[in-house]
C-alpha cells in the first residue's frame, strides 16, 4: 500500500518550503466550567500551512475543528500558544482571511449584488465607485451570478447562495480563505458541481485555504493535504495525509485509482478507529 501519513515534521515541508505561510504553534484551547474547572477542547496543535496549499480538516463532531478554524479567523481566541500569517500573530479578524460558512450567511434585505457589494465598500475603502463595481461584476461572473445578480437570497437555491458567499468572500482579495463545511448543506448533485467550481476558481487564484468537512471524498478531491483530528476532548492532530494526486483533478479519473481507494479507506479507518472508542 502506498505510505499516505507523515509525522508532523515531514507533513510540514511543503509548508515550510513556502515560508511557512501561515503557522499554527503549539495551541490550546479550553474554557472554564461553571464549577472553576477547566474543558479542554485542543490540544497542543501544530500545523503549518503554505501559500498556495488547500488543506482540510476532518474529525468526529465535537473534536474541535470549527473551534480551530474560528481561531485562524480571529473569531476565537486561544488559550495557549500562537497563530501567525506570514509571521505576524493573528489576534483578531482581518481581511487577509476570510470566512465561507455553511448556512451562507448573507443579508435576506439585499440582493446578490448588494450583498457582496457591502463587503466590497466596508474593506476596500480605496477602490473607487468605477472599481468596485467592475470587482463585483468580475466575481458575480466567476461563480456563474451574472443573471441573479438582483435577486433577493430567498429567490435563490443553496448553491446559488453559497456561491454568494464564495463569490464575497473572493472579491475581499484575502490571503487565505477559510471554509466551514461549505458544501454540508447542500444535496449530493449540487455539492459535486460547487466542489468543482471552486476548484477551477482555486487553480486560478491559488491562494491558501483551509477547510473543515466530514466528507472524506470532498477532501481527497480538493485537498493537498488531510488533517485527520482525534475526538475530544483534548482533541489534537491525530496523522496528517498527503494527497497524492496533481491539480487539475478529474473525479471520474481518481475514482478508478487504486491510490484513490487505499487512500480513502486509510481515513476511514482512522475515523471509525476514534468512532468505536468514543462508544
Amino acid at each position: 500500500m502506498t505510505q499516505f501519513t507523515s509525522t508532523s515534521t515531514q507533513a510540514n515541508d511543503k509548508a515550510n518550503s513556502k515560508s511557512k505561510f501561515m503557522e499554527i504553534e503549539n495551541l490550546f484551547k479550553s474554557y472554564k466550567n461553571g464549577d472553576g474547572s477547566e474543558f479542554s477542547v485542543l490540544d497542543n496543535i501544530n500545523l503549518s500551512i503554505g501559500e498556495n496549499e488547500f488543506i482540510s480538516v476532518i474529525g468526529h463532531s465535537g473534536c474541535g475543528k470549527s473551534t480551530l478554524l474560528k481561531i485562524v479567523a480571529g473569531l476565537e481566541q486561544q488559550s495557549k500558544g500562537i497563530v501567525t500569517l506570514e509571521g505576524k500573530e493573528i489576534r483578531k479578524p482581518g481581511a487577509d482571511r476570510m470566512m465561507v460558512f455553511q448556512h451562507y450567511g448573507l443579508l435576506p434585505w439585499l440582493t446578490v449584488r448588494e450583498n457582496i457589494r457591502l463587503a466590497v465598500d466596508e474593506v476596500l475603502q480605496n477602490l473607487n465607485r468605477a472599481e468596485k463595481i467592475s470587482l463585483v461584476n468580475e466575481h458575480l461572473a466567476m461563480v456563474n451570478l451574472t443573471a441573479a445578480a438582483d435577486k433577493y437570497p430567498d429567490q435563490i437555491s443553496g448553491g446559488m447562495k453559497q456561491r454568494v458567499g464564495i463569490a464575497r468572500a473572493l472579491a475581499l482579495r484575502p490571503k487565505m480563505l477559510l471554509m466551514d463545511e461549505p458544501f454540508g448543506a447542500l444535496d449530493a448533485l449540487t455539492r459535486g458541481k460547487l466542489q468543482k467550481q471552486v476548484l477551477d476558481i482555486w487553480e486560478k487564484h491559488r491562494q491558501a485555504v483551509m477547510m473543515i468537512t466530514h466528507d472524506v471524498d470532498e477532501a481527497i478531491y480538493m485537498s493537498d493535504r488531510i488533517v485527520l483530528m482525534t475526538n475530544g476532548p483534548a482533541a489534537t492532530i491525530g496523522e496528517i495525509l498527503a494527497v497524492p494526486f496533481a491539480h487539475p483533478r478529474d473525479r471520474q479519473e481518481l475514482r478508478e485509482s487504486q491510490e484513490y481507494y487505499e487512500l480513502r479507506n486509510y481515513a476511514l479507518n482512522f475515523l471509525d478507529r476514534y468512532f468505536t472508542q468514543d462508544e
